[in-house]
């Protein structure tokens, strides 16, 4: 299998044509902080910063990764109304193959600290793209764009963000031991003004007789997509598959943690549509409170987000240099 170099926004990218047509395979992603990302070439993750006791996926091994890339990471689905139809279409999923003739390429920048997962229908025209980045304020970003290939104007619902998001204080040894038992003590919040979906337990999970307070939460937010409707939960997924209609959660406890926000697209001809979806781990009440005023001015926010992102490429460059 060929390693393509392309130029894409000014930097420099190593591509993977047709990386769906080999057997997946590990990679990791590097920033100049303490985030950790250990990923599969099919989508499948774990992430984190600083140690697995502070995981923002579930820190498994690499065979469960793989088979975990339907239920855990990221998860979208469009439902495209072209010529008087409507079709499901859920990029880098394995549910319906052969549905649409599709492309699915891979990138990593030459850094590292970025990796971009492409997959092109050739049957609907359009082309979905989403990259990792990180941010040492803002955590984890994923960077989404969906474009319109044809010469025609296309209407889209789309549904997008994360699954399987743990809440704070869940060890690698609760993770992977007592997964059922931190499910009961999981606890969902969103405050629906913002999109600021919280992750937390309702209480710390000891075995002693003593009361021990849960203060702190992973927390996602997400920008760009118009009116979205938030989903806690991956409950609704197939009722959104089916007719596209969902009803937003506001406080949901005893379920796995996910993060969907659902919106309507219209895409003129070769146009495309962005949109961020940001997660961070070990957040405290003052950290959520100060992300909701800093979310009153949406865009200067997000030029801090993208301003950070390139600071800690800039940083990891250094950082390199000076070890060589």
């Amino acid at each position: 299998m060929p390693i393509l170099f392309e130029k894409i926004d000014g930097e420099t990218w190593f591509k993977i044509p047709n990386s769906d047509s080999i057997p997946p395979f590990f990679m990791t992603m590097v920033s100049d902080s303490n985030h950790w990302l250990f990923i599969s070439s099919n989508g499948g993750l774990t992430a984190g910063r600083k140690n697995s006791d502070l995981a923002l996926f579930p820190y498994y091994t690499d065979d469960k990764i793989k088979r975990s890339k339907e239920n855990t990471g990221t998860k979208t689905v469009f439902r495209v109304s072209k010529g008087g139809e409507t079709s499901t279409w859920e990029p880098f999923s394995d549910r319906c193959p052969k549905k649409f003739k599709i492309e699915r390429n891979l990138y990593k920048n030459k850094y590292g600290n970025k990796i971009r997962f492409e997959e092109i229908n050739l049957d609907l025209h359009l082309s979905f793209s989403y990259d990792w980045n990180t941010s040492n304020e803002f955590g984890f970003v994923k960077k989404s764009k969906l474009k319109n290939l044809s010469p025609e104007k296309i209407q889209i619902q789309v549904l997008d963000g994360f699954q399987n998001i743990l809440p704070y204080g869940v060890g690698s040894d609760l993770q992977s031991k007592q997964s059922n038992l931190v499910d009961a003590y999981k606890r969902s919040e969103l405050i629906p003004e913002k999109g600021i979906g919280i992750y937390a337990l309702s209480a710390i999970i000891v075995d002693r007789a003593e009361p021990s307070e849960a203060l702190k939460a992973n927390i996602v937010w997400s920008y760009g997509l118009d009116k979205p409707v938030y989903l806690l939960t991956s409950n609704q997924l197939d009722k959104f598959r089916k007719d596209g209609k969902v009803d937003q959660e506001i406080d949901v406890k005893g379920e796995k943690g996910s993060y969907f926000a659902c919106s309507q697209i219209e895409l003129s001809a070769k146009s495309e549509k962005n949109w961020y979806t940001i997660a961070n781990v070990n957040q405290s009440q003052s950290d959520v409170v100060l992300l909701e005023s800093k979310l009153s001015n949406p865009q200067r926010l997000i030029e801090d987000l993208e301003k950070d992102i390139e600071t800690g490429s800039e940083n990891l460059i250094s950082l390199v240099a000076s070890a060589d």
